[in-house]
This record gives structure tokens, sequence and C-alpha cells, in this order.
């Protein structure tokens, strides 16, 4: 076999360039890596990647503009964008508003459209893909996400999601709205307010993709949606048989929240930090101002918890500058720096004597729980003066049952501006959101896991 030979320049006698050039010449012939003759540590590095960037933008897929109140067959709730849209909206450069890349495909400015999340992993070993609406205004402005049904058995927030999102008008709003109405499908499919391991999917976020299925889950949402949110609200109602009052839940120690709070109109506002995993607190910690809405129950639909609801996400839309909608509030509710749980000491059948919402004071009476066998009754009072924020419907419960929540309202003297950082003190620590633990929760407990709030 004859020997093949490359002749190389002198080196005395030319340039860095030549020697380059002479090198890719020597990598052809004999076969290597042309990568390897072209390596140069004088290259900008931040070019190719905008380069890259810009030919990724080009070759994604435009979202197809369509109308989100207009029912569709089953087969078809899902859209899958085509490259080539007829009804490509048409965008007036002079707005300044860009197309939102989101779960790999662009959403023009001035679009309305339905696109698909699915988890990378999922129990049933197939991908079950979640609709998440967008409505990309014509004009530009921030992406505020609404999600709900993280625990899936929690109706009231998807019914206000479809609300909010299905008035929404493109044309007219300025930034973009996304909303995915039910985050835990298969928990939703099932009623059931966890995933289908009894994993709390509200305990995993943001998420660790080398996780349990439940973290990775969770990554996979907080990746491809969370991540482009301005701000969020994370819908919920109670659990276990009880019951909200509408309120915020929302950490008070941070600015650009106390900003969200206090643009929902007439919403009672509880101060609380929210557990490691949660979706709200994921969020606060990555920088996303972030509040959970809370009302009504699980397991049923409440026509004025919704309302609420929706008329409190119209008014923060309208507060953002995002929409010109403005609904009208009665007077402000009051803010809650500290709130407690009042527990049943004997087991029995429980009738409450108040009402959701109502004020009581010290020592009042709030209901009574019975032994059916015996007939002895035992009085459950309120250890503190406050107003009924959550409460147990009437069920029979068992000792240590958490019955009604207590929020505490503290006098000016006794708290700060809440837009300034609160210093948080053992009193003013709320108790835990959620009384009452899963198994699965109980078990994760004991083995040094922090799953001990919930939302």
């Amino acid at each position: 076999m004859s020997q093949r030979y490359i002749h190389l320049p002198n080196t005395k006698s030319r340039s860095k360039s030549t020697w380059l050039f002479a090198l890719f010449c020597l990598c052809l012939v004999l076969n290597l890596p042309s990568d390897l003759a072209l390596a140069n540590e004088s290259v900008d590095e931040s070019v190719g990647e905008e380069k890259n960037l810009n030919i990724n933008t080009q070759t994604l897929p435009k979202a197809q503009s369509i109308d989100l109140e207009k029912p569709v067959i089953e087969s078809s709730q899902v859209v899958v964008p085509q490259k080539d849209s007829a009804t490509e909206p048409e965008v007036n450069s002079a707005t300044l508003a860009v197309p939102l890349i989101l779960l790999g495909n662009q959403v023009l400015p001035g679009t309305s459209t339905r696109l698909a999340w699915s988890p990378s992993q999922s129990f049933e070993g197939i991908a079950s893909p979640t609709p998440v609406l967008v409505v990309n205004g014509a004009k530009p402005g921030p992406v505020l996400c609404l999600t709900a049904a993280v625990h899936g058995d929690e109706l009231n927030g998807i019914e206000t999601v479809r609300r909010v999102m299905y008035t929404l008008e493109a044309e007219s709003l300025s930034g973009t709205v996304i909303g995915v109405p039910i985050v835990n499908l298969p928990g939703f499919h099932r009623g059931s307010r966890y995933l289908p391991d009894r994993r709390d999917l509200n305990r995993f976020f943001p998420g660790n993709p080398q996780g349990s299925s439940a973290s990775r889950i969770a990554f996979s949402f907080f990746r491809e949606v969370i991540s482009h949110c301005d701000a969020l609200v994370d819908l919920h109602t109670g659990s276990f048989h009880r019951i909200n009052l509408p309120q915020l839940r929302a950490d008070l120690t941070q600015p650009e929240v106390v900003k969200l709070t206090q643009s929902f109109g007439a919403t009672a506002v509880l101060h609380s930090v929210g557990a490691p995993g949660t979706l709200r607190r994921a969020a606060t910690d990555n920088g996303i101002p972030a509040v959970t809405l809370e009302a009504g129950g699980s397991m049923h639909l409440e026509e004025k918890a919704v309302s609420h609801g929706v008329k409190g996400i119209q008014t923060l839309l309208a507060s953002m500058k995002m929409n010109k909608k403005i609904s009208l509030w009665g007077a402000p509710e009051p803010v809650y720096y500290h709130s407690v749980w009042v527990r049943i000491d004997r087991g029995g059948i429980l009738f409450s004597k108040v009402k959701l919402g109502q004020r009581v004071d010290k020592d009042e009476l709030l209901g009574t729980v019975t032994n059916p066998i015996t007939n002895v009754r035992s009085e459950i009072r309120a250890p503190y003066t406050g107003r009924i924020l959550g409460m147990a419907v009437n069920q029979v419960v068992q000792p240590g049952f958490a019955a009604y929540r207590i929020g505490i309202q503290k006098s000016e003297d006794e708290v700060s501006d809440p837009i300034q950082p609160l210093p948080i003190t053992p009193e003013l620590v709320p108790e835990i959101d959620s009384p009452d633990l899963a198994i699965s929760e109980r078990l994760e407990s004991l083995a040094g896991f922090q799953n001990t709030r919930s939302e």
C-alpha cells in the first residue's frame, strides 16, 4: 500500500491562518474529524450560541391561533401546531411584542391556542398530554401563569382557570397568560388528591430529574412551563372535607409577592412562607412572585368560590395593566399574619355553630362533638379572637382532627408595613397550611422528608 504525504508550508513564513488551513486539509486526507483542525480559542462562543438560537427559533412550528371559547371534540382538545398556519395573525412590529417560545412551539403575538405538556415519565408508562392554554397578547407585557388541580380532586380552580382563559382577547391583551387547568391529570381522572403512587405532587417542586417519579414530573412541569412565568397564581381548595374562605396564601416578606396580594381586590391574605416542595414556594425561591388562591372545598364545584376567583384574577390582570377590564369590589379584606388550627379532643359527630368567614371572640362556641354511642357531648371553643378562615364540614371526626382555622389579625403597632420585608418571629410563623398528611407523607416524614405542610 502506498503511503500518502502532504507537504506543510514553512512555519517561519506563514501566518496562523495558513497553519489552520493546512491542518484542515490534512484531516480531509487522513479522514480525521474536522473539528480537531478547526479548534480555535479565539472563536466567540456567545455568537455561535446566538446563531443556534436563531436557527432553532426559525425551525420551531408556529402555534395555530384558535378560538379558545369554541367547544371542540374530544380528539382535538390538544392542538398540534403546524409550521404553516393559515390563521397566523398579523403582527405590527411597532408594538415590539415578540413570540412566546413554549413547549417547542412559537406562539405569535395576538394568538390564542392550546398546547400540550407531557411529563417525561408517567406511571402507566405512557405520557398523558396535559392541555396548556396560552393567550399571547398583541401588545408586550408580563407573563402571568395560572395553575390548578395540582391536587386532582380540587375542582374550583379548574373552572376558575377555564372562565378566565376563555374570556381573554389576544388583540387587547398586553402580555401573556398561560393557564394549566389540570396539572395533576392522573389524579383528576381518579378523583384523587394524589398521584397514582399516593405521593403529593405539591411536595416535590421544583423537582429533580434523577429523583422519584413525582419529583421527575415536578421537574418537567417546572422547567417546561413555570420557568417562563413572570408571576404565578396557584389555585387550591380545602382538603379532606374542609372548606376555605377565599384567601391568598403568600410570603409577605417578599415585596414583589406583596404587590400581587394587593392586586386581588377584596380577598383576605394569610401570611405563609410555604412548605418546601410546594409550587408556590419553589417559584418564589426561583425569583417568580407567586401566591396561592384558596377557595372552597374539594370534590365539588362552588359557584361563589369560582366567581370570587375569577373576579380576583381579572382584577389582578387590570392591576398589572394587562387587561382593561376592572372588577368593582367592596371594602378591602384584612391581612392575617398568624393563624391556628383548633383540634378535636374527643371523637364523634361534629356539628358547627359558626359559619365560614365569621368573626369570633375568645371562648366563643365554635361547634359540638357528640359521641353517637354514649350521647356524651363536648364543646369546641375559640382559643383566640379572630376569623374563621377554614373549617371542616359536619362529619364524623377522630380525636386530634383539625376542625377550625382561625386567622388572627395584628394591629398596626404589632406588624411592619407589609410592603417591606417582615421580621418573622415565632408568634408570626403560621401553623401548617393543611392539618393532615396522607399515609405516604407520614412515612416520608419519618424517613426525613420535610413534607409537613400542604396547600
